[in-house]
């Protein structure tokens, strides 16, 4: 320690040299804090002053700023998610007066070498044209609309340059380019981007050895507790800081990249009350030859820095500077903790060995396949996507999204590997086996202890080693695949099923084009990556489309329905060929497995209009034995659909059935949320991109529907496919003011998406006003969302382990419904009770909220009408069981007798119900 401790003097003798250096900047507004002072944006460029792009930082102050935990961050001009360039500034500080250099990119190799940077963060390849760089105090990226961004607690300073959106002030930093660099004005740092910048030629200055460290003396190291270590907040108290502890190892990670082990305090674990337990009595401690070291249950004593490495504290120690103990201690014994855990819990709990207690259910298998990892929520459920079960930006919005953030805890392996990294695809990969599925939706229940750890910006359960195929899973992951859908009833049953771009045209047959492929760990191509001309999207081969197509034709002959709508199949017409090749090839598929004549495919109309036409495209199939169709299928040519896939209607008739049982059906996809600008970009609201259109698109279909109705002459439409809107979305809402029910949101508690660890529905089949009652039954059969990807035909022999099975699980990445319509019978009349169980009353305003109930059926259509006397005085829609309806102005107050009127369906009778308000004064 004497020779670390002279060093650290020695260093801090050089502060006379940077204190000479002149430079224009003088502080922030507070003149305590640092600043970027020059960014160069255009490094490499043919003409660039230097090969490499840079960002200079500048300490304005008197003293040492220790920048230990914090980051520069990057994000790109028009950017409104995270920062992706997120560079940590390592153990350093800035002496006073002194400049911080961080490298980043480079577009090519000219221009002159940049000085030895203190800090290298090529991740931020900042864009020439425009960009922001953000100093934060903490290394967790950065998230949100510009306004968020700079509200952030964390952000230290800020420049967007060019045509960023998110910048200081009222304008962006501009003049920058290949010889140009943006630097700071002199003695302007007034938090205005555009004018506190100014085209220079660039100057960067490094700080180099100097700035090691936290800075200022250095004190040997302190004896603390874990759990002083820790401390009750987000950081350390001692972060920067070489401390001497003691803790028992509870985890060790020999292998799989963590390099170290977790230690806990002698004694400590066991029941908490977490209401009192404010500061954690674990801590990581890195160090590869460490963990080679020790083993689980040792007590060691260990002397290191501490810090925050990207959010999570540690302890970095090094050979000769930890003791294995041989004195008797007091063992560790595993939390039994209950979640949901706010972030304060967690952070107590922060390294600490856990049993954790109660229901949990995977709500996440995305990355099970590529990092090992398997999302998980506190309860029985998943977690719901805000926009499936509330309105956006509503207060019910943002509870879902609160208490999301507390159920989510992240199941993880006990290593860094990336499984589709070549490095790692001979690796056999842990939980995912032929026998463990590993589904969303899926019951898990801890059976062995885990550590509560921090890492990649999310709190994760590690078991206390890494777990290899095979090893001992410290939980177990109950089976929750149903061999075929739930019995749904009816003369006649509907289902939906997106196919999984179903393209017959195969990348490497691809006559029009190129294509380039996503290819297995032994370099075959397996799917399409891109081709040239918007050629196909689907199997690269044709070995590939037969394990696609396999998989597809199990699942639609297991689906059991009589009429099958489909979503995401080739268009042939778009790769040359007559527009149903692919269409009646799958027809042929399903047919060599169900029986010759099983399936026929709905012709496409004669005229095609050209709006709402993409390689990929809507059809429909169907059963000739159960129902015939009746005149030729129309595509709605409508504006609305030019960047979506315009709706196919075709008209059917049971074959047992009589006139009145003929039906309108209507496929849709609509534009997908991916993309969008003007009025389609994300709006911020949880709708995604080009909400907007799919409202317009919404509005076109419920027209369309309504035309196609009158000529039909029918009284059913069914509408089904995939809307790409949740249920509580703008043009779902749309939907359902025309009318409509959304029957599986109605008969059943399942979903049909999964994405980013959230459960909702895409995709919908809905039945017009009044049909409700011919509804039978309705299922979401859950064979493709909830499954690993691992397992689709795309991913064919990226593991070691064979995943592929010709079964129907992971068809898709959509799952199929299924509805069961009866034919028409004499009516069952049944009385509907109405009961007010919310009122909302002043003199200019009255609101009843009402739940209807039948016996024997659902009541989810038709519309409530309140009377006062004879009067109307309001009519209110149902959906999902429960009406609201707002009252005209009353002209008087007092006690009123009023009459609520359900005004009945096919099986239900209209009924009234007598109910009393009190009109109270405004």
């Amino acid at each position: 320690m004497k020779k670390i401790f002279a060093a650290r003097w020695a260093t801090t003798a050089a502060l006379a040299a940077s204190v000479l250096v002149a430079l224009p900047a003088q502080a922030t507004p507070a003149g305590d804090a640092v600043v970027i002072n020059e960014v160069y944006a255009n490094g490499g460029s043919a003409g660039a002053s230097y090969k490499t792009k840079f960002v200079e930082l500048y300490n304005p102050t008197d003293k040492d700023i220790n920048v230990s935990g914090w980051s520069l961050q990057y994000r790109t001009a028009a950017g409104t998610s995270a920062f992706s360039g997120v560079i940590p500034l390592g153990d350093h500080h800035i002496e006073p007066l002194g400049t911080f250099l961080v490298s980043g990119g480079s577009n090519g190799a000219n221009g002159l070498d940049l000085p030895a940077a203190d800090v290298a963060g090529a991740s931020a390849n900042a864009a020439g044209g425009g960009g922001t760089f953000a100093l934060s105090k903490s290394t967790t990226a950065l998230t949100g609309v510009p306004s968020a961004v700079l509200a952030d607690s964390n952000v230290v300073d800020l420049v967007g340059y060019g045509s960023s959106t998110t910048f200081e002030g009222a304008a962006a930093a501009s003049g920058n380019s290949v010889a140009l660099s943006l630097s700071r004005a002199a003695g302007a740092d007034t938090d205005q981007s555009g004018t506190n910048f100014t085209a220079s030629g660039p100057a960067p200055v490094a700080c180099g050895d100097v700035c090691d460290g936290g800075g200022g003396v250095v004190l040997p190291p302190t004896d603390q507790t874990i759990a002083e270590i820790q401390g009750p907040g987000v950081t350390s108290p001692f972060a920067g800081q070489q401390v001497t502890t003691t803790g028992v190892v509870t985890a060790v990670y020999k292998t799989g990249g963590f390099s170290g082990a977790y230690i806990q305090t002698a004694g400590t674990g066991g029941d908490l009350d977490l209401a009192t337990h404010d500061a954690s009595d674990g801590v990581f401690v890195f160090s590869s030859a460490f963990a080679a070291a020790v083993n689980k249950g040792d007590l060691v004593e260990t002397t290191g820095g501490v810090s925050e490495f990207n959010g999570m504290t540690e302890l970095s120690t090094s050979a000769g500077n930890w003791t294995v103990l041989a004195e008797a201690h007091a063992p560790v014994t595993p939390a039994d903790v209950n979640f949901p855990l706010g972030e304060t819990q967690r952070e107590s709990l922060e390294g600490m060995l856990l049993l954790p207690q109660g229901a949990f259910t995977i709500t996440n298998n995305f990355a099970t396949n590529q990092y090992a990892e398997i999302g998980l929520a506190a309860g029985t459920k998943p977690l719901d996507q805000p926009t499936n079960v509330a309105r956006p930006l509503t207060a019910e919005y943002d509870a879902v999204i609160a208490a999301n953030a507390t159920k989510l805890v992240t199941l993880d392996d006990g290593a860094s590997l990336n499984f589709l990294g070549a490095a790692n695809q001979s690796t056999a990969l842990p939980w995912l086996t032929a026998d463990n599925e590993v589904r969303a939706g899926a019951p898990v229940a801890f059976e062995d202890p885990v550590v509560l750890d921090y890492r990649n910006n999310l709190w994760k359960l590690q078991p206390t080693e890494q777990l290899t195929a095979g090893g001992d899973e410290p939980v177990t992951i109950a089976n929750t695949r149903a061999a075929a859908p739930e019995p749904v009833g009816g003369d006649v049953t509907i289902g939906t099923f997106n196919v999984l771009n179903y393209f017959t045209t195969v990348g490497e047959e691809y006559a029009g084009g190129t294509c380039s492929y996503y290819q297995d760990r032994a370099g075959e191509n397996i799917t399409v990556r891109s081709c040239t001309n918007n050629g196909p999207r689907g199997a690269a081969n044709q070995t590939n489309l037969a394990r696609q197509q396999a998989k597809i034709v199990a699942a639609i002959n297991t689906l059991g329905a009589d009429v099958v709508s489909l979503e995401e199949i080739e268009n042939s017409a778009a790769m040359g060929q007559p527009r149903d090749t692919a269409l009646n090839a799958l027809v042929a598929a399903l047919n060599a497995a169900a029986g010759a004549g099983t399936w026929t495919a709905v012709p496409s109309p004669a005229n095609v209009p050209t709006t709402g036409e993409d390689v990929i495209r809507t059809a429909f199939i169907y059963k000739s034995a159960a129902v015939e169709l009746v005149g030729a299928s129309e595509i709605l040519d409508s504006p609305a659909f030019s960047n979506a896939r315009a709706p196919l209607a075709q008209t059917f008739r049971p074959v047992e059935g009589a006139g009145a049982d003929t039906f309108v059906a209507i496929v849709n996809h609509f534009k997908s949320k991916g993309s969008g600008s003007g009025e389609d970009a994300d709006q911020g609201d949880g709708q995604g991109a080009s909400n907007h259109a799919r409202t317009l698109q919404a509005q076109a279909l419920v027209d369309f529907a309504a035309a196609k109705k009158a000529e039909a002459g029918v009284g059913t439409v069914v509408l089904t496919g995939d809307f790409n809107s949740y249920n509580e979305e703008d043009p779902v809402q749309v939907i359902e003011d025309a009318g409509y029910v959304n029957i599986p949101r109605v008969l059943t508690e399942k979903d049909t998406y999964q994405f980013g660890g959230l459960i909702g529905s895409l995709d919908h089949v809905f039945i017009s006003e009044g049909s409700f009652g011919k509804v039978s039954g309705a299922d979401i059969w859950n064979i493709n969302s909830v499954e690993s990807v691992a397992r689709e035909y795309s991913r064919f022999n990226y593991n070691v382990t064979d995943f592929y099975k010709a079964d129907p699980y992971r068809a898709s990445d959509h799952d199929p419904e299924i509805v069961g319509l009866n034919n028409a019978k004499a009516p069952t009349v049944t009385t509907v009770k109405l009961t007010p169980r919310k009122v909302v009353i002043n003199r200019t305003k009255v609101k009843v909220a009402f739940t209807i109930k039948a016996m024997g059926f659902t009541v989810a259509d038709g519309r409530v009408q309140v009377m006062d006397g004879s009067d109307v005085v309001g009519v209110g829609t149902i959906r999902h069981g429960k009406a609201t309806v707002r009252l005209t102005p009353f002209s008087s107050v007092g006690s009123k007798t009023l009459t609520a009127r359900y005004l009945g369906n096919d099986l239900a009778a209209p009924s009234l119900s007598e109910f009393r308000l009190n009109v109270a004064g405004k």
